[in-house]
């Protein structure tokens, strides 16, 4: 799908006044760390593109399982090479997935749970000031998936300041 500059590429809510709703999507942006409800957005319309995908499949092999896995054989090793699904998932397995699962892969979530940073605000600051390497490269954006094989590569960048343990922004996250 290509995307002119003037084209947005989420979905708003339909209603926008949802107490329930609003609660639940600030109760997110706190977990992830999220600059604006529109980055969760942008994630739960990556979602419904994910599900539209499963469907149209399951539906063009007329519900069989097999058929559809072996047509979006390339969409299925996408979403397992991001650790969006497990190795033994079945392409139904997508209609069940959440947002959380995507914001799971973030490389903002990902830094944080590694212990780059002590809040995923702070890790996604690290990241967008160049601290944090994937496999040697600068990443400098929180949003970016990270696949499974590159997790274990996220860490600071070896010139960064950040890099020294004994940094003062690094002991807090070590107490």
């Amino acid at each position: 799908m290509t995307t002119g500059n003037n084209t947005k590429n989420y979905e708003t809510p339909n209603h926008p006044f949802q107490g329930e709703r609003i609660a639940e999507e600030s109760g997110l942006l706190g977990r992830y760390g999220l600059k604006n409800k529109e980055e969760l957005w942008r994630e739960q319309s990556e979602l419904r593109r994910m599900r539209r995908e499963a469907r149209r499949l399951i539906g063009d092999a007329q519900g069989d399982i097999d058929v559809a896995a072996e047509e979006g054989a390339g969409f299925l090793s996408r979403l397992r090479r991001y650790g969006i699904l497990g190795e033994n998932d079945e392409i139904n397995e997508v209609l069940s997935l959440d947002v959380t699962d995507l914001l799971e892969r973030r490389l903002q979530t990902i830094a944080y749970r590694k212990g780059l940073g002590s809040t995923p605000k702070q890790a996604r600051q690290f990241i967008t000031h160049g601290h944090v390497t994937i496999d040697g490269a600068r990443a400098t954006t929180p949003a970016r998936k990270v696949e499974v094989g590159e997790e274990s590569t996220v860490v600071f960048d070896e010139t960064s300041p950040l890099s020294d343990d004994l940094h003062p922004e690094r002991a807090e996250a070590q107490e």
